[in-house]
């Protein structure tokens, strides 16, 4: 083969070689192959989603209201508004140093959710556009802090199907984020929604770090993702994945010996001991005491050891769950703050698991893990500060005759003042065979009118929502003692409420 060059290619190079050689271009920096490669150094979602999200992203802050309430009004549908805000959360909101502070943009939403699809249909945007502003106000905290994003992930080293979930219970076992990361992918890409719940839920309710956080992100996670569609998970299941591997301290966790990570192991070799046909129990009302007198006292060992005890002897899964939202409930009484708070919110999220995982090993870990948590987070609480001695099967209904609307009205006129007699007063309104369903409405309005944290939204939705969790004989001790942690009648008014009502009026 000749290797003589065409004339009009000889003169080409000729000028290229002559340019190279007279103009100045050794003063300028070198630009290396790959450098000139467009690259993109953020995690990009569908192409019908991504404008949205952008929008969410770059809208200043002071305009994101008016701006949504624009696209809502040109026909922009509450799954698209959901899936964006979900998806601009973990994109841009690191869940670090634990998953909490700031990361609540994302825990938060389908608190917001919940909150929208049970209230009128005049109110359903409002919760979700809290939460879009919310999400601003985190994205520019993650900013100051490090202006972390997430990245897209290596495609190079993403297992095989036949891998994936192997990869990924060897990754999470051994903390590796990295290996987590491409496992998480491929299992959203390969496997189906229940089988991935199942692999993420054992290792939401694996550690005790970040109060209860973990599983109540795998929970929300999931439950999101059932109304978005699924087609969003691959994104969301890697925020989920790099959060459960969050810790504190140095070197791996596996590595170490935590009390954050104790009763996770010894509760993994505890189930063994629980007899087979555990589900089929009866409901016992002393077995319920039984436990919250454990947990108002006892280690974690101990409770959980009570639990197998329990099952082991008959007692339904059901009296179990009684005893520990009624535990929950009754701290929020001694010491309503964030710690109490959580107890409500990780219990509500662990039942949830409950409900929907499909291994019947996790369902057992989940319900003896819940069990121990709950005397971690009592130590918590005396660590704080002063922890009173209130008893959820001792509250005494308050002697009050009034009726629906003036009940309701009394109930949050307390709210705030005088949480006892609020509480109180709900035992009282609900043993009179008051409607709930009113009661519901009016704690949800004020918290969309007054609610000025994430824990509004998650508390609220998460203790109306367990009402039905809890049995009769318990579930109107539970939903009086939540009221220690609601919004008031005389709680101020929240910016968002009145920033949203003026954009309404600018844009009619």
């Amino acid at each position: 083969m000749s290797t003589q060059l065409p004339r009009r290619r000889f003169i080409q190079a000729t000028a290229i070689g002559s340019i190279a050689t007279t103009l100045p271009w050794n003063s300028l920096p070198r630009v290396c192959a790959d450098d000139a490669q467009a690259q993109n150094l953020t995690v990009q979602f569908a192409a019908d989603i991504e404008p949205l999200v952008r929008l969410l992203e770059t809208t200043p802050r002071g305009d994101i209201i008016t701006v949504c309430l624009q696209r809502i009004r040109e026909g922009l549908s509450y799954q698209n508004m959901l899936a964006a805000l979900q998806l601009a959360g973990i994109r841009n909101v690191q869940p670090r140093p634990s998953v909490g502070f700031k990361f609540h943009s994302v825990l938060v939403v389908n608190s917001a959710h919940l909150a929208s699809i049970a209230s009128p249909d005049e109110h359903r945007w409002l919760p979700i556009l809290w939460a879009i502003d919310n999400f601003k106000s985190s994205q520019a905290q993650d900013v100051r802090e490090n202006n972390w994003t997430m990245a897209p992930v290596d495609e190079a080293h993403i297992p095989t199907a036949a891998k994936a979930a192997s990869q990924f219970t060897s990754a999470m076992d051994a903390w590796d984020e990295a290996a987590a990361d491409t496992a998480a992918a491929a299992l959203a890409r390969t496997a189906g929604a229940t089988r991935v719940f199942d692999h993420f839920i054992r290792y939401g309710v694996r550690d005790f770090r970040s109060i209860g956080h973990k599983a109540i992100f795998v929970a929300n996670a999931w439950r999101t993702l059932q109304t978005i569609g699924w087609r969003h998970s691959e994104p969301i299941l890697r925020s989920l994945a790099y959060a459960l591997l969050n810790y504190d301290g140095n070197g791996s966790p596996a590595k170490r010996d935590e009390l954050a990570d104790r009763p996770g192991r010894e509760n993994s070799e505890r189930i063994a001991e629980i007899r087979e046909d555990w589900l089929d129990g009866q409901l016992d009302d002393a077995a319920t005491v039984e436990l919250i007198e454990a947990v108002r006292t006892g280690t974690y060992q101990e409770t959980s050891a009570l639990v197998v005890q329990q099952l082991n002897r008959g007692v339904s899964p059901q009296s179990i769950w009684d005893g520990l939202f009624a535990s929950a409930s009754e701290m929020l009484m001694r010491q309503p703050g964030i710690v109490s708070l959580h107890t409500l919110t990780t219990t509500n999220a662990m039942r949830f698991a409950f409900d929907t995982c499909g291994e019947q090993e996790t369902r057992k870990l989940i319900l003896l893990q819940n069990a121990a948590f709950l005397p971690l987070f009592r130590s918590e609480m005396d660590r704080r500060g002063k922890v009173g001695g209130q008893q959820i099967d001792q509250l005494a209904p308050a002697d009050s005759s009034l009726k629906t609307t003036e009940a309701i009205s009394a109930i949050f006129d307390s709210v705030g003042k005088d949480s006892e007699a609020a509480s109180r007063l709900t035992l009282a309104y609900l043993q009179s065979g008051g409607e709930v369903a009113p009661l519901m409405d009016a704690a949800r309005l004020l918290i969309f009118q007054k609610g000025n944290d994430s824990h509004d939204y998650k508390f609220s939705s998460a203790v109306l929502e367990d009402f039905y969790k809890v049995t009769p004989q318990w579930r109107d001790r539970c939903l009086a003692a939540s009221v220690y942690k609601l919004r008031g009648s005389h709680d101020r008014d929240n910016q968002l409420t009145q920033n949203a009502a003026q954009a309404l009026r600018s844009s009619s």
